[in-house]
């Protein structure tokens, strides 16, 4: 199965949101949250947050193209967050917070052009959503690995996190594992 696995890197917000949604899917074999596109090594969650380093909160996710496609995850990605609001997911407001679709080859590249094109059409408003190639990806510290499956009653996991599970489950019956 080695030779079936392909990366994508996404961030839609906070990672804790996206990684619980797409842990969910059939298909897709791992995933990690970390952060990307900035302009220091190995940063820390604490200075991620004060927006100053330039990295995005993403997830990596592995996944078997032969369960789902690529263009597929990007659906699922346009429908799990908003894709029109600048450097913001609700409250969560900041650069680490912005829709990006880090890609990791021209194919991909192409792929998500065209997702992003056909989307435009179901959003009232522009898709902001960054499309830049694939940076070095830093793995988030572990206590942010898997975060909502092991903290959800949490505040943020209760009243953020699970709508937008329960969202993709109903949206997306087909795609569960």
């Amino acid at each position: 199965m080695a030779g079936n696995v392909e990366t994508a890197l996404l961030g839609g917000g906070c990672f804790w949101c996206t990684e619980a949604v797409y842990l969910e899917v059939r298909g897709v074999t791992s995933v990690e949250s970390g952060y990307a596109g900035g302009e220091i090594a190995q940063p820390t969650y604490e200075q991620v947050c004060t927006g100053a380093t330039g990295h995005a909160e993403v997830v990596k996710l592995s996944f078997d193209p032969t369960v789902i496609s690529y263009r597929d995850l990007l659906e699922i990605f346009f429908t799990i967050h908003d894709p029109t609001t600048l450097n913001r997911q609700g409250n969560d407001v900041g650069t680490q917070y912005r829709s990006v679709i880090y890609h990791q080859s021209p194919q991909q590249e192409a792929t998500a052009r065209q997702v992003i094109a056909e989307m435009a059409h179901v959003w009232d408003a522009p898709i902001v959503t960054e499309l830049s190639p694939a940076p070095l990806f830093y793995k988030a510290e572990d206590y942010h690995q898997d975060y909502f499956r092991q903290h959800p009653m949490q505040g943020y996991c209760a009243f953020v996190v699970a709508p937008k599970v329960d969202k993709f489950k109903k949206t997306y019956a087909e795609r569960l594992r």
